[in-house]
């Protein structure tokens, strides 16, 4: 199953942040993401074995995090609302405990608006690398302070840092967590 696009340029100047809040919670089963300029994407589910590495990422990060104790991890389940207007939900997040604490309780409870220091995107055989490679720009544009784009098909892992060109790497055996992630590192299988 493939990422379906819907076009939504006949509302979206009046389809507000709180609408499509709304929309995601009447069709909780449906996975939802919102572009920037204003397109529905509806998220394919995912295979064992994809969601079986995600649950690993995710794992890695929640261990590491519950030692250093210096923010909170999220799951795919989570969207941000990001700075530039999209409405995004990475694999895997993380969030400066500071920053998270500045929302409300009613921001942390729907859709945090901020975008995450830290996302883990892993493509599956139905992503286009394209889309993702945007979606991980999106996130730069918003503030992203260390992304990684594992890529299982090309074997290869894209490393996003602000303020740099992507780095690609060619079957990394480990991942740095670098100075924004202190002494997180992440086998790469």
């Amino acid at each position: 199953m493939t990422t379906i696009l819907l076009n939504l340029e006949p509302i979206a100047t009046s389809l507000t942040h709180e609408q499509f809040y709304e929309l995601c919670m009447a069709n909780k089963d449906i996975a939802m993401e919102r572009s920037p300029q204003g397109k529905l994407i509806i998220m394919p589910l995912v295979g064992g074995e994809r969601g079986r590495d995600e649950a690993r990422h995710i794992a890695r990060l929640v261990v590491w995090n519950d030692q250093a104790r210096l923010g909170e991890v999220f799951s795919s389940s989570t969207v941000f609302k990001l700075p530039k207007g999209g409405d995004r939900s990475p694999d895997a997040a993380w969030v400066v405990q500071e920053r998270w604490e500045t929302l409300t309780q009613d921001q942390q409870k729907k859709f945090p608006p901020l975008c995450p220091d830290f996302v883990i995107e892993l493509r599956s055989e139905s992503d286009r690398l394209k889309l993702l490679q945007a979606k991980m720009q999106e996130y730069l544009d918003s503030g992203l302070r260390l992304g990684w784009l594992i890529d299982p098909q090309n074997q290869t892992v894209e490393i996003y840092r602000f303020g740099q060109e992507v780095e690609v790497l060619d079957l990394p055996t480990t991942l740095s967590g670098e100075d924004i992630l202190p002494g997180f590192s992440m086998a790469v299988e």
